[in-house]
């Protein structure tokens, strides 16, 4: 899973149960790693959308008549 031998197994006081536990979230790090660098090197279409500038835009002042 990408941890040195004996990361959780070693570790004194965590019952059998605790040690599956902290191995399952331990996952969590590298998949969080894969999904930022794929969204990073080439983002979906729709992320890409909403990342780029909005073109600027001008807004007509109604002129007041006084």
């Amino acid at each position: 899973m990408g941890l040195p031998a004996g990361w959780v197994t070693a570790t004194p006081g965590l019952t059998r149960n605790a040690q599956l536990t902290a191995l399952g979230n331990g996952v969590i790090p590298q998949q969080a790693t894969a999904a930022l660098h794929a969204l990073l090197t080439e983002p979906p279409p729709a992320l890409s959308t909403a990342l780029d500038p909005a073109p600027a835009t001008t807004i007509p002042c109604a002129e007041s008549s006084s």
